[in-house]
């Protein structure tokens, strides 16, 4: 559920998740009025649905529906992952950092640990990536937002784990950022509208990973920017599959063979 939703490739990505299982689902898209996402979680329920993807601009909000949250969810005051119970409650996860981080370091085969990582955007999907960097072991971490007001509070509110993971975290407005770092992850909505990048050149090393949470043909600016200042760019797509198998799994019990699925994906564009 989200808005837009028309470019999401979850539902491939989960008939393939099925498929390779042996598991029977149906998962389709389902645009929300923007204002309509509470309304659209309750009708689908009392429709028979088990459980759904959440997606922008609703992340934020959907932990506010939902009856039992994660320690992910509690912490990012987001959730990406409903799953609705037999007995009319809503347990609400965030899979999208366990996604992130298993694309970057399985898939990619970029290690964390000791790095220094610039994230740009503060909104839901920056929330709910912010736990499972730090606890990946990452040196520091600056949240980048055009709001300063919004990476700071995004900063306070993972203060405690940053210390106990010994991380550094800092907030800054994209203007402010003078260092460079070894990942950089555009967790903004930028690319989706086709704005420009939302950061200067200066912020990459050679050879830094730029991310982009978005995939596709929304990516392709900030890709083709990072390719053309030297760095290794790489889009969402991985992290959209891995955050759907941990999704898959709270839903079936199932793991589903989330690499093949990446390669099948990514041998298909």
């Amino acid at each position: 559920m989200g808005n837009p939703v028309a470019h999401s490739r979850s539902p491939a990505i989960h008939a393939r998740f099925a498929e390779l299982t042996g598991e029977s689902l149906t998962y389709e898209r389902r645009l929300v009025p923007m204002d309509g996402f509470a309304q659209g979680v309750r009708e689908f329920a009392t429709q028979g649905g088990r459980g759904c993807n959440v997606t922008v601009p609703f992340k934020i909000d959907a932990p506010g529906l939902a009856t039992e949250s994660s320690a992910r969810v509690q912490l990012a005051g987001a959730a990406n992952t409903l799953t609705f119970r037999a007995d009319g409650s809503i347990y609400a996860d965030n899979t999208d950092g366990l996604g992130l981080v298993a694309d970057i370091t399985r898939n990619a085969g970029v290690s964390l640990a000791g790095r220094d990582v610039l994230m740009v955007g503060a909104g839901g999907a920056a929330a709910g990536v912010l736990g499972p960097l730090l606890l990946a072991g990452v040196r520091h971490i600056t949240v980048a937002n055009r709001t300063l007001e919004k990476a700071q509070a995004l900063v306070q509110s993972h203060s405690a784990l940053a210390t106990l993971q010994k991380s550094e975290l800092v907030a800054l407005t994209p203007q402010a950022v003078e260092a460079d770092f070894d990942v950089i992850i555009n967790a903004t909505a930028t690319s989706l509208a086709g704005a420009g990048v939302p950061v200067a050149p200066r912020v990459l090393r050679p050879g830094s990973l730029a991310y982009d949470m978005m995939y596709g043909p929304a990516a392709q600016a900030f890709l083709d920017w990072a390719r053309q200042h030297g760095a290794t760019p790489r889009d969402g797509l991985g992290m959209l599959v891995e955050q759907a198998a941990e999704a898959f799994l709270l839903w079936r019990g199932v793991r589903p063979p989330s690499a093949q699925v990446l390669q099948e994906m990514q041998q298909a564009t």
